[in-house]
Parts: C-alpha cells; sequence; structure tokens
C-alpha cells in the first residue's frame, strides 16, 4: 500500500501522524509512506530526520488583511497544482490529512483527482483545514463527542488519537526511579506544555512556596525559557519540589505520578486519559477559537478531570485544590477511572482499519 500522510505547523497535528505511521510500519512494512507538510515549519525538520519520504509545499494561511488573504489564496491554489503533481509522481492508495494548511492542500487535490481521502481531527473544536475538507473527504476520524456532533454522522467515526496508542503501549518506568523520590512519597507534576507559561509561572512561584514541607512531592516544569529564572527564584525551596526545564519521559511521569496538572492539548489529554492520570487541566486561553477550554470541558463533563481556567487561578485556590486531591486517593481513583474510560488506547489499530476498508486492503 502506497500513503500520504499531511500535517503542517504544529506538534498537536504532527505527532499524531507519525504515531499512526509507525504502527502501520509495524504491522506492514513494506507500506510506503510520503509525509507532504510545509517548506519551512516544524515537520519540515524533524520529518526527514526519522527517514521518511518529504515533500514541502509553500502556502500560507488565510488570514491577514484583505491583500494578504487575496496574496496568500493566490500561493493556496498553485500549492493545489504542485499537490496534483505530487499525486501523479506518488499515486497514493489514500491521502490522509491531520491538520494544518499543507493538509488542505494536498487532501483536496487528492479528491478533486478521485483517490480515497481521510481526515483526522484531534480537537473538539473542528479546525479551519478541517472545515474546508469536509465535505471533499471519504471518511472523518474524530476524538470528541462535541467533534463527532459536528461532523457528517455517516462518514465520521470517533476513534481517537493515535498518539493515545503509542503511551499505552510503550514500556513504562515509574516516577519515583526516574527522580529518586522514595517511594512511599506521593507525587504531583505540573507542566504547562513544552514552552511552559510567564502566567502561570508567575502563580505558581508562589504556589509552590506554599506547598514546601507537604506530605507529597512536585515536580514543577518551567520551561527551557524560564527555567534558569525559576530556579533561582525557587532556591529556597526543600528537596520535595523538584524544579525543571522539561521532562523526557512524560509518558511515564503520567502513568506513575498521584496527580498532573496540565493544559488540554489534544495530545497531552489522549495520553492522560489512555494512561487514566488524574488531573487538573488548566487550558491555555492563547490557542485558535479556544479549542484547549472546549478539549478539557469534555472530559469535565464526564468527571474525567478537575478544571481551572487560567483567568481563575490564583496561588491560595490552587493550592487548596491541589490538597483536596492529594489528601484524598478516592478522589484521584475516581478521576482516574473515568479518565480512563474515555482513552482510546486502540486508536492506530482502529484507524488503520478503517484505512484498510476503504482501500480494499491494497
Amino acid at each position: 500500500m502506497k500513503i500520504i500522510v499531511s500535517a503542517g505547523g504544529t506538534g498537536g497535528h504532527i505527532y499524531p501522524a507519525l504515531a499512526l505511521v509507525d504502527y502501520i510500519k509495524k504491522c506492514d512494512p513494506d507500506t510506503e509512506f510520503l509525509f507532504v507538510g510545509t517548506t519551512d515549519r516544524l515537520e519540515s525538520q524533524i520529518v526527514p530526520q526519522m527517514g521518511l519520504a518529504y515533500r514541502g509545499l509553500h502556502v500560507k494561511g488565510l488570514v491577514g488583511n484583505p491583500l494578504q488573504k487575496a496574496k496568500n489564496a493566490l500561493i493556496f491554489l498553485k500549492s493545489l497544482k504542485s499537490s496534483k503533481k505530487i499525486l501523479k509522481e506518488f499515486n497514493p492508495d489514500i491521502v490522509i490529512g491531520f491538520g494544518g494548511y499543507p493538509s488542505a492542500s494536498i487532501v483536496l487535490a487528492a479528491s478533486q483527482k478521485g483517490y480515497k481521502t481521510m481526515i483526522h481531527e484531534q480537537n473538539s473544536i473542528i479546525g479551519l483545514t478541517n472545515k474546508i475538507l469536509i465535505k471533499r473527504v471519504d471518511e472523518i476520524v474524530c476524538c470528541y463527542e462535541k467533534a463527532l456532533k459536528a461532523f457528517p454522522q455517516d462518514k465520521t467515526k470517533l476513534l481517537g488519537n493515535p498518539r493515545a496508542s503509542v503511551v499505552s503501549e510503550g514500556v513504562l518506568k515509574d516516577v519515583h526511579d526516574l527522580y529518586n523520590i522514595a517511594p512511599d512519597r506521593k507525587v504531583m507534576v505540573i507542566v504547562m506544555g513544552s514552552l511552559g507559561s510567564a502566567t502561570v509561572n508567575a502563580v505558581m512561584k508562589d504556589a509552590l512556596h506554599k506547598m514546601d514541607h507537604k506530605d507529597y512531592d512536585v515536580l514543577y516544569v518551567t520551561g527551557k525559557t524560564y527555567y534558569e529564572k525559576m530556579k533561582e527564584e525557587l532556591k529556597d525551596l526543600n528537596d520535595s519540589i523538584h524544579v525543571l526545564p522539561y521532562i523526557d519521559d512524560m509518558p511515564s511521569v503520567l502513568h506513575s505520578c498521584d496527580l498532573a496538572v496540565s493544559r488540554a492539548g489534544a495530545t497531552t489529554l489522549a495520553e492522560m486519559t489512555a494512561l487514566g492520570t488524574a488531573s487538573i487541566i488548566i487550558p491555555s486561553p492563547y490557542v485558535v477559537a479556544n479549542h484547549q477550554e472546549y478539549n478539557a470541558r469534555e472530559l469535565v463533563a464526564k468527571g474525567a478531570a478537575h478544571l481551572i481556567l487560567e483567568k481563575d487561578l490564583n496561588a491560595d485556590a490552587f493550592v487548596e485544590v491541589v490538597d483536596q486531591y492529594m489528601n484524598n486517593e478516592e478522589m484521584r481513583k475516581e478521576l482516574s477511572k473515568k479518565a480512563l474510560a474515555l482513552g482510546k488506547p486502540h486508536a492506530c489499530e482502529d484507524i488503520y482499519k478503517e484505512i484498510l476498508k476503504l482501500t480494499g486492503g491494497r
């Protein structure tokens, strides 16, 4: 089988796509892949380094003032022409878009040329690219009930995020071993994405001072940019507060910690539900269409997470909520059980089955 996978711009689009590619390669090593992304964004750097065949499209979003939108529309039309050339050369059995501007170009071109097509929506709010493609594709895969209801029911399936399969099938370590924490100590991790958050860091500086000498350890991930400053400001805290720039093995930490405090990116929530992580979620209010809050509310509605909006975040209230959960094992277990019930650990397998159905198992 020959498959084109396309994603662009952010890790939330790219890493689910790569997770599915890895799964299919394990199932059928003879499958040929071509990854279509942009010429200048994240995927253009990381995908070729992984040994995957790669083609970049020059494409921009339809944003800005009227003149800029018109220019970008012309760029998009040119990218369609380039996409059709790629399709003719590679001749795939199916084209799968995971979001981002290049997905719009290659999937739309594939639909126009009669190739089988599929799109994957990671968030509860449908992204602009997928809105453009809804009527043109053969099948849609989503991760949340809100998205499922918004898409055409006859061709949409709630199968989850491929990243869920990666963490559920991986070899996981124990957070106590990773950070030399006594095995009888409870552990909480606080992480606001790989880059961290200046706003949240400002609140956490006070909150972590209030958590000093508690009966649990805290792994606090500042983000690389803020690490030196936060390390200096928290240097007087005892050894139970671990200040880190980043965490290499986040799945292991999410699997074995007692409580996680995190943003609500699609990949993060897919991993936490697959692992059954008890969590307090602080959605980023700075993302397109406020989709992180909508993602978080899907979990909260099922009793699978506790929500704190960033605008309501303050040190005293935060520590109070954390202590409620860290001092009550039953509350944590309830969050964990309900999160696990929402998890889609077989997402890759289920999506691959749909691909085989669409292509006739070629």
